[in-house]
Parts: structure tokens; C-alpha cells; sequence
């Protein structure tokens, strides 16, 4: 999978405002300054498609992006990139935290389009409270998902596998089977080709249920 176009469409305050769910979608979340708009824009070539900040919870709203590309048969596909606000310690008061559950929840289990969910986990550090609770809500709601372990430039390859497998060990405590990987570095844009063949796939398989 080739990205050939990529457009910021719309920014929606919830799942009833959001574009018409005409194709398939895919959401990336995180622990915010986990570098979810770093990655967005790896994926699609762009380094100012989605706005990078140092500020927690910049990200306020569902931000959905129009994306295009040229599958390895040469076929077009279009699909929308979703950038979701991020989870942690954002300096919001305690009801904007509750809006923004109350807006990803309605979001992630009413948006009939939504094939997957990457969730972005910083593979620098051990496993985080706050991931662990996200990634098991979503296991509460059948939301289908994978991991995406970022910044694996930031430090050794020892570290960033001792990591993974620490998340992936405590995972196993409550989980039977555990979600697909991937690991990732917006420098050396490791992992993008990996993550664009999946897209592809679920593309096709979107397809072909519609069909």
C-alpha cells in the first residue's frame, strides 16, 4: 500500500457528527505525547497533516482524515485515518475528562465503520496503568485493536523487547489471546510498510463484506 493523497476533512464533538461511514476507518490513540501525530504523518507522507505539540491534550475532538492509496495490485482505496484525543495526564478540568470518556466511548462502540483501533504504547517505558486500563476497556467492548510501540529509536532494541514482553506478561494475566504488534520509530519510519500492508488487507476484506 501506496498513500497517493492524505487531507484533514473534519473535526467532529462526537461519533453523530462524524463523516458518513461510507468506508473503512481507522483510529489511533494514546497516552498523550505517546506520538500519535508523528506517526499519522509518517504514514501519509506528511509532515503537517496532524499537528504535533508538546502540549498535553492538544487533540480535543475526533479529527478524521481523507486518505487515498494505491494498493499492490494497483487498485485505488480510499479509507479514513482517525486522530482521537489522548488519554493520561492532560491538564483538563475533571469534567472535560468525562466528556472526552464519555465522547471516545459512544465513538469506539457505535461507529459501525471502524475496523480497527491502534493503540499507540511509548516502548521506552514498562507497562503503564492507564494503557493497560484502556487496552482492557476495549477488550470489554469487543472493539478490535492493535499495539503500536513508538519511539523505538529513543532508546536500545534490549530495552524496547524487554518492554514489549512486560506489557504483553501482564496482559496474559487477564487476557486469553493477545492482539497483533507493531513496532515503530517516525525517524527511521520503521514499521510504516507493516502497518500499511495491514491497512490494505483490512481494506480489502471491508470490500468484500460490503459486497
Amino acid at each position: 500500500m501506496v498513500i497517493t493523497s492524505a487531507t484533514y476533512l473534519i473535526s467532529s464533538p462526537g461519533y453523530l457528527e462524524c463523516p458518513k461511514a461510507d468506508r473503512p476507518e481507522y483510529a489511533f490513540i494514546g497516552r498523550s505525547n505517546v506520538g500519535k501525530s508523528s506517526l499519522i504523518n509518517m504514514l501519509c507522507n506528511n509532515q503537517k497533516l496532524a499537528k504535533t505539540s508538546g502540549i498535553p491534550g492538544k487533540t480535543q475532538m475526533i479529527n478524521h482524515f481523507d486518505i487515498a492509496g494505491q494498493t499492490g495490485s494497483n487498485k485505488r482505496s480510499e479509507w479514513y485515518i482517525v486522530d482521537l484525543p489522548g488519554y493520561g495526564f492532560a491538564k483538563v478540568s475533571q469534567q472535560q475528562r468525562k466528556n472526552w470518556s464519555r465522547m471516545l466511548e459512544d465513538y469506539l462502540r457505535r461507529r459501525e465503520n471502524l475496523v480497527n483501533v491502534f493503540v499507540l504504547i511509548d516502548s521506552r517505558h514498562g507497562p503503564q496503568k492507564s494503557d493497560l486500563e484502556f487496552v482492557n476497556r476495549l477488550g470489554e467492548w469487543q472493539v478490535p485493536f492493535c499495539l503500536v510501540f513508538t519511539k523505538s529509536d529513543k532508546t536500545t532494541q534490549l530495552e524496547v523487547s524487554k518492554n514489549i514482553k512486560a506489557f504483553f506478561n501482564t496482559m496474559r494475566k487477564t487476557w486469553q489471546f493477545l492482539p497483533g504488534y507493531f513496532i515503530t520509530s517516525t525517524v527511521k519510519k520503521t514499521g510504516k510498510d507493516k502497518i500499511l500492508d495491514a491497512i490494505e488487507k483490512w481494506n480489502e476484506e471491508f470490500v468484500a463484506g460490503a459486497g
